[in-house]
């Protein structure tokens, strides 16, 4: 049996298809290859639409579609960069694109697209998809995931830690005799869709819009009070919470405050409710990844807040930009050797689950 796994995520960020190559043994996993898929303008377009307008049963099921192709495109890519066949691999971990995350509506349920057929069609690779229903079936959150995997990358034994990947969401994982993990709220997502809004940028290149302006204390208090912070774990969130019509919300209320001054106001919210949950679980360090662990000025401003030592999950010989993927191809073989994840303390699951939905090529 082939140790290799492919894991697949597109994160709410919409900035490109991350693959990567894993070889998973019992104990380990090493990220052998990686590869960037570049994100279709018109497709982005598309999904927000989707996301923020009302859709059709034809659109939302053409994008299915659309999407496994990009996903087996990207896949195929990886494969021939790294000289490899499809019978080399074992299976793909496939997350999907999320459109929607309603974990407690009175029918909850969380929708990724991306369809897994098509995907084992064009790559000839058994494929693992639907991870999240499992998890909202027995009563969980459906997210965050990472923590399970953090717990074998980065726990330690003798100091208490967290990891805090910053997507479009940012989530933390708390590694000590008992591991947690949930949703923080808004990483990316504002500081991005304001970039482009205001700035016709895809985002913030370091920080430096947002560093050029200064901190509306004002909106900040304003935007902390919103309830979602407020929430105890477990708890998830997305796009359907943190968007335009959100943030529209807010800057109404706040007319005449220019756009830097906007952008910096949004990375210190970024930043603020990172350090918060940091300082009060009293870390000994913090692990950042994710898209934002390459704005520096963000970086920055969560070290200034943090009381402890803040580190990038680069220091700790891990990609941070292929993180998330990683965890599919792990998620991958778990569910192809059977073996249930205990989320319990994390998602809120009732019991360990056999995460993943199967489908062979």
């Amino acid at each position: 049996m082939s140790n290799l796994y492919i894991g697949v995520m597109s994160g709410t960020s919409l900035d490109g298809v991350d693959v990567a190559l894993c070889k998973i043994e019992k104990d380990s996993t090493e990220l052998l290859h990686t590869y960037e898929h570049p994100f279709d303008p018109e497709l982005k377009k598309e999904i927000l639409s989707l996301i923020n307008k009302e859709t059709t049963l034809k659109q939302l099921g053409e994008l299915d579609v659309k999407l496994a192709l990009l996903f087996a495109k990207a896949i195929n890519t990886l494969l021939q960069e790294a000289s490899l066949s499809p019978k080399d691999i074992q299976a793909i971990g496939l997350h999907g694109q999320t459109l929607w995350h309603e974990p407690r509506s009175a029918y909850p349920f969380s929708m990724q697209l991306g369809n897994a057929n098509v995907v084992v069609t064009q790559t000839d690779i058994t494929t693992v998809a639907d991870f999240r229903g499992a998890d909202i079936a027995h009563g969980g959150e459906g997210a965050p995931f990472a923590p399970a995997f953090h717990k074998e990358i980065f726990a330690s034994s003798d100091k208490t830690v967290g990891v805090v990947n910053i997507g479009g969401m940012s989530n933390i994982s708390y590694l000590a005799k008992e591991t947690l993990g949930w949703d923080i709220g808004c990483g990316n997502v504002l500081l991005d869709l304001f970039m482009q809004k205001s700035q016709n940028q895809p985002y913030d290149k370091d920080g430096a819009f947002a560093k050029s302006g200064s901190v509306n204390m004002q909106l900040l208090q304003a935007m902390l009070k919103e309830s979602y912070f407020q929430k105890a774990p477990p708890k998830s969130t997305g796009r359907e919470y943190f968007n335009e019509k959100w943030l529209d919300s807010y800057l109404e209320k706040f007319q005449g405050v220019q756009d830097a001054d906007i952008q910096r106001t949004l990375l210190e919210l970024t930043a603020t409710t990172i350090a918060k949950e940091a300082n009060r679980l009293q870390l000994q360090e913090l692990i950042l990844c994710g898209g934002g662990a390459k704005n520096s000025f963000l970086v920055e401003r969560i070290q200034d807040l943090c009381l402890t030592h803040v580190s990038k999950s680069d220091d700790h010989g891990i990609n941070s930009d292929f993180l998330e993927a990683m965890i599919f191809a792990w998620f991958a073989y778990k569910r192809i050797n059977k073996q249930r994840v205990d989320l319990r303390s994390i998602t809120g699951s009732k019991q360990e689950t056999l995460l993943g939905a199967l489908y062979e090529a």
